[in-house]
């Protein structure tokens, strides 16, 4: 991986961050492939395509009056044209209702594309670990 696309996507995630602390939908959704298949934490298994993407933020931002997200120990690998990356992510804030909320921390993964000399964002999944014996998530850890 070159210095450059390093920077460049560390970039592009700093960007998504923003974006999310803006509630800025149009600012996201450069950000993302037009195709981009999202395996997020809320049904269903998945959501396939920007449009289906900018919903789900949509149906996010919805619940906060402020709202900011945390990236944390990420680490990207590059090749040419395409490259991923993992960290942890924290979507917290102030709820609609006047409560705050730290939020959980979840497992997130991205996978980006260059396409036309830019990267932009073609899969992401974000997890929340799960205890076995209970089948319940468990939303309580941090990095």
């Amino acid at each position: 991986m070159t210095t450059t696309d390093e920077t460049e996507l560390r970039q592009h995630i700093d960007k998504v961050v923003e974006g999310i602390g803006a509630k800025d939908i149009k600012a996201l959704e450069r950000l993302y492939a037009p195709g981009v298949v999202s395996f997020d934490v809320e049904p269903p298994l998945q959501h396939v395509g920007r449009a289906a993407k900018m919903e789900n933020w949509s149906r996010a931002f919805a619940f906060f009056d402020e709202i900011s997200y945390e990236v944390r120990d990420l680490a990207l690998t590059a090749g040419a044209d395409v490259a991923f990356g993992h960290a942890f992510g924290r979507l917290s804030g102030t709820l609609r209702h006047g409560t705050p909320t730290d939020g959980m921390w979840v497992r997130v993964t991205f996978c980006f594309q260059k396409i036309d000399g830019a990267w932009l964002i073609v899969h992401d999944q974000a997890s929340v670990p799960f205890d076995i014996a209970t089948g319940r998530g468990v939303s309580d850890l941090e990095p």
